[in-house]
């Protein structure tokens, strides 16, 4: 019939465009793991995975058994490879509607690798930096204010996280106000986690009767910023406001009937240290 033949007519126009396709996979394989190897070898040359192994994210790829050269070098290769299927795949000559999804996938797939890249390799330099500016750091703060350094090492930590992984889904096409609401979300909780433990603790040091209540205080602060970065999340679904109100009565009220027993033993102690 005249479908079957113009499906084998289809067909056999197409092959000459498969074999296009599949040589360019190939030499792009080929390119992708010459210039894989090079970087691999480049940034042992230069130094750079040996300084890395020294941060606390060197030492969990480490741990994992991930070695940073070989780590970078197989994103490379990976990202070269990606854009050789992409252009193999624009070399298709198939009817429509099927090549328009085809030619959309090829445009595609370089931003969904590049945007993973950008994840990886962003996280990866992000630890670096947080690192080296808290070696910075160190000597300039008194040995008793440590955690200071460590809670601006966080907090520089947790902002540069969010702008890569801002760039990164701006990149991968993941955009909107509920991408934005859960970035803020996210770095809000961060925050809160590192100054709550950063202040309590300082606390603590110069002020040894705080210690029994700590924990509390640690829960208060925990408690606020999960719920302030929790209404930052959903913020932008339509009717969440008068739940995450009621939570935060709710939370409120949780907290005032806990402090009453640490209001007691605090006064008690002092009124005990009184006489």
């Amino acid at each position: 019939t005249e479908a079957v033949v113009g499906i084998v007519t289809q067909i056999i126009e197409a092959i000459p465009s498969i074999f296009a396709a599949l040589i360019v996979i190939g030499i792009g394989y080929i390119i992708g793991g010459i210039v894989g190897k090079a970087v691999n070898k480049l940034i042992e040359i230069l130094g750079i995975e040996k300084a890395f192994d020294q941060t606390d994210a060197g030492k969990a790829f480490r741990k994992a058994g991930i070695d940073l050269s070989n780590f970078v070098g197989s994103l490379v290769k990976a990202f070269v490879i990606v854009i050789s299927v992409s252009v193999a795949l624009q070399l298709l000559e198939i009817g429509e509607p099927t090549r328009s999804y085809i030619l959309a996938i090829a445009d595609y797939l370089p931003k969904l690798m590049g945007g993973i890249i950008l994840l990886s390799l962003g996280f990866v330099l992000v630890e670096f930096l947080a690192s080296y500016v808290r070696h910075i750091l160190l000597p300039v703060f008194p040995e008793k204010h440590k955690e200071l350094v460590d809670m601006l090492r966080n907090l520089l930590l947790i902002g540069l996280v969010a702008i890569v992984l801002s760039i990164a889904l701006q990149m991968m096409l993941f955009t909107g106000e509920f991408v934005f609401s859960l970035i803020i979300g996210f770095v809000i909780i961060g925050v809160g986690i590192s100054l709550g433990d950063t202040v309590v603790t300082s606390i603590v040091e110069d002020h040894e009767e705080f210690k029994p209540v700590a924990g509390y205080a640690k829960f208060i602060l925990y408690s606020i910023f999960l719920l302030v970065g929790v209404a930052g999340i959903f913020s932008g679904f339509p009717g969440t406001e008068q739940v995450i109100a009621n939570l935060a009565w709710g939370l409120a009220i949780a907290m005032g009937i806990m402090l009453v027993p640490i209001i007691y033993q605090l006064t008690k102690k002092m009124v005990a240290e009184a006489k």
